[in-house]
């Protein structure tokens, strides 16, 4: 899967593809990129053709100094699918990739040209709802945002101890945080801009349920990250909406259940919109 750039209006957008037939479009998660769906989309190639597109602020796609909102994310997909000429397809998101997709829907018939056929949805671990507890959750990653190598230097010297310790993975984790936070400019405006609850502009709680596309909701039964009863909202409020939820699962079910879940999406586009 090679990576592909095409230009848009404004802006460049990043994306692999892989596979022939019907275009999905798959949207990564918050410190993501083209290569977060990968396994999903190199199974789901053998019917479709998978377009893993980095979002705008993400991965090589275009970093413009943005207070990056929702909207300017639905409004890049807009363009992409305009300049993909693509004219029938479905869309898989994945935690803040699903916030952007189910933003879409709701706000697809706006669509200055005529609208694509979207033809289904999927929701991944889905972001977007409103959620006060968020509120003050990332506080301890304030020192990621600084923008010096002192930061650099402290993560590489404790490196070594904290696998001494058994929390090499929780560790990598931070570290990958800081890559995202220094490299990608809309996963630092969204936690820097969204300090506050009246900071939650553009979730989209109030109007899923215009949602008119069929959609498969998939979440991970213990997420850490995102409740699951953000993914139940999502199936309750749009109408006739399928959920899925995957035992054992935690919000990298993308990569640690990708079988199950490619399976869940064959079956329920099989079964429902085929």
């Amino acid at each position: 899967m090679n990576k592909q750039t095409i230009e848009l209006n404004e802006y460049t957008a990043a994306y692999t593809s892989i596979g022939d037939g019907i275009p999905v479009i798959l949207l990564h998660g918050f410190f993501g990129n083209a290569e977060t769906l990968g396994a999903i989309a190199s199974t789901l190639a053998s019917n479709y053709c998978c377009i893993s597109l980095e979002l705008l602020g993400f991965g090589d796609s275009s970093k413009p100094d943005l207070r990056y909102v929702i909207g300017d994310q639905v409004a890049f997909l807009k363009e992409f699918l305009v300049a993909k000429q693509i004219s029938k397809f479905y869309l898989i998101g994945y935690s803040y990739g699903s916030w952007v997709a189910a933003a879409y829907a709701i706000d697809r018939h706006d669509l200055a040209i005529s609208t694509p056929d979207f033809a289904g949805m999927v929701l991944l671990a889905p972001a977007g709802i409103r959620d006060d507890s968020f509120v003050g959750r990332y506080d301890h990653l304030r020192p990621l945002f600084w923008q010096t190598p002192l930061v650099d230097l402290a993560l590489n010297s404790i490196a070594p101890f904290m696998k001494l310790m058994g929390r090499e993975k929780s560790f990598e984790t931070i570290q990958n945080a800081r890559h995202a936070l220094v490299t990608q400019p809309a996963a630092r405006s969204f936690l820097l801009d969204r300090l506050k609850p009246e900071d939650a502009i553009d979730t989209v709680e109030k109007d899923i349920d215009r949602i008119d596309t069929p959609t498969l909701v998939i979440a991970g039964e213990i997420d850490g990250t995102i409740p699951l009863w953000h993914a139940q909202t999502y199936a309750e409020k749009i109408p006739d909406a399928t959920i899925i939820i995957i035992s054992a699962a935690d919000h990298d079910l993308v990569q640690t259940h990708s079988q199950e879940v490619t399976e869940s999406i064959f079956e329920y586009w099989n079964r429902s919109i085929d």
